[in-house]
């Protein structure tokens, strides 16, 4: 019988280093399911997302595709529009996960980690084995989301008030990374958290955690 992967949620608030966290567990030979790449490939040229986006907001397409920043302009600080896009783009999302996850179980991964920005906002805890959640302190990560093309002060306050508080992400996680104590540190992290898993010491629902993995 084929054995399902070992599925963690990645997350963490703007900023705080949650792609390159990604990036590691890929360069560490774990499958990364990365939501927003889905998003943009959905939004692209060609996209699934691009006609029934374009209906719903009109003037967001340019050359085929959906200008993500006309279309933020739109959503920016405008909660109906918002959870209007969201209405069209989790569903797709959605089918984007179950497709890399079927691909996944054939391939035999042991451990696969699933990208999501947004994972204790929109409820998506009861998906995942263990939740692993990304840190850092406020200084680095307003430091980090400022040099960012196009963002202000305000535009970061903003998008932080709609985000869970990171204290509580790292409360309610299995793990944490801390990357503002460089990449070295949030390396051995991510091996650590790795070790962990693969033995089986911390799954969310039919194995409980056995230790706090403090990174």
């Amino acid at each position: 019988m084929r054995r399902r992967p070992i599925i963690l949620g990645l997350t963490g608030s703007i900023a705080m280093g949650k792609s390159e966290a990604a990036k590691v567990f890929g360069r560490l030979g774990v499958p990364v399911f990365d939501a927003d790449a889905a998003v943009h490939r959905m939004l692209a040229k060609g996209g699934e997302a691009v006609e029934v986006v374009a209906r719903s907001f009109p003037g967001v397409i340019n050359d085929g595709a959906i200008d993500r920043r006309r279309l933020g302009d739109r959503v920016f600080g405008k909660d109906n529009e918002l959870r209007q896009l969201e209405h069209i783009l989790h569903p797709l999302v959605g089918k984007a996960r179950n497709r890399f996850l079927r691909l996944a179980g054939a391939s035999r991964a042991q451990v696969v980690v699933m990208d999501v920005p947004l994972l204790f906002e929109t409820g998506g805890m009861a998906g995942y084995h263990a939740v692993v959640v990304v840190s850092a302190p406020h200084f680095v990560q307003r430091s980090r989301a400022l040099r960012r093309p196009g963002m202000t002060t305000e535009r970061f306050a903003s998008i932080s008030q709609k985000q869970v508080p990171d204290h509580l992400k790292c409360r309610q996680a299995d793990f944490i990374v801390f990357t503002g104590l460089g990449k070295r540190s949030a390396l051995i992290s991510i091996c650590r958290i790795l070790r962990m898993v693969r033995g089986g010491l911390v799954l969310r629902g039919k194995l409980r955690l056995k230790g706090q993995g403090g990174a």
